[in-house]
This record gives C-alpha cells, structure tokens and sequence, in this order.
C-alpha cells in the first residue's frame, strides 16, 4: 500500500488531520536515482545539500503556492531509512523550523545524539513530537536505540516504537500509519 493511500484512508476515517504532505528526493544533485554506490561521498553530499534545499527553496515554495500554516507548529518533517537519519539531522538541529520529527529505521547518516539534541532542555520544550520507531530485525537498529537511550537519558519525551520486522516497506508503512494519526493535535 502506498504512503498516499494510507494518509487518505486516515483522513477519510478522520483520524488523520488535514495537511498537505510533500515527498521530496532527499538527494540534491542532477542524477538523483538510488542506483550505483549510494555512500559515494558526492551521494552523501547531496544528501546534505538537500538540508539547505528545503529550508530555503521548498519551504518557501509549498507556503507561497499553498495554503498553509506558516509556523513550526504546522510543519512536520518524517523519512525512512536514509530520509530518516536527514528528518532526524534536519528537524532536530532547525528546531525553529519543525515541532514534529519522526524517523523510521534512520540510516548510517544519521548524525551522534549529543549532536543531534545538544539541549535537551529546549528540544523538550520545542518539540510536539519525536518519534522514533525500527524493526527489530533491522540490521540498523543500533543506531535507533542508540539516540534513543540518549533522549531518555536526557529526559527528552519522545516515542519509540520497535516492531517486528527488518528494514523494509512493511514496518516504514505501519511506522506511517501510527505517526501520522498522532500529527496535529
């Protein structure tokens, strides 16, 4: 089932507030097709790049063509795998940006917690919600319960959420599922 599929059957059974949801291509370059060695460090540069492209370019765009709220408390950002390690390392360092941060199974290019969340204090008071699920079969676990055990080292709320599964579309579209009925409210 397709992510558009689930966040239409929750609005339909409304249990989904209404939003406008935007899928970008997290890698910033002309080529941007998952194919080859995907940690060439031009990759991994795109994938950076891609932080200065939405909080400058898209941002900005979706709030001029569209109608939404302006505010970080209307903006939400949420990826799997590689995109989540980028939702994490975007949403939890512009929190002026984004109140609502969810990753599903982050990926090697997710940034150190302390790095991440380097005061706890004001991402608590900041942040709606973090959310952070995984497979338990996901052979990047370690780097969920990693930032994790930070945030409740730190006292920083947040949801984990571990599930049987591995790193694959059956555990991201249930992460989907829960995460964006909590989205809003």
């Amino acid at each position: 089932m397709a992510s558009q599929i689930i966040l239409d059957n929750l609005y339909n059974d409304n249990l989904l507030e209404p939003m406008i949801v935007v899928f970008p291509n997290g890698r910033a370059m002309p080529n941007d097709r998952a194919e080859g060695d995907l940690f060439d460090p031009e990759k991994i540069n795109a994938f950076e790049r891609f932080e200065a492209d939405l909080i400058h370019d898209l941002i900005p765009y979706i709030e001029s063509n569209y109608p939404t709220g302006i505010t970080r408390e209307n903006r939400a950002i949420a990826g799997l795998s590689m995109g989540g390690g980028q939702s994490l390392n975007i949403g939890l360092t512009n929190l002026e940006q984004f109140a609502w941060v969810g990753a599903f199974s982050p990926a090697p290019n997710t940034k150190a917690p302390e790095v991440l969340v380097p005061n706890p204090a004001e991402a608590s008071s900041l942040l709606s919600l973090l959310w952070i699920s995984c497979g338990d079969q996901d052979n990047l676990i370690q780097i969920s319960v990693s930032v994790q055990q930070y945030l409740e080292q730190q006292a920083v709320p947040h949801i984990w959420y571990e599930e049987s599964g591995g790193h694959d579309w059956p555990v991201w579209k249930n992460d989907l599922y829960l995460f964006s009925k909590r989205l809003f409210k």
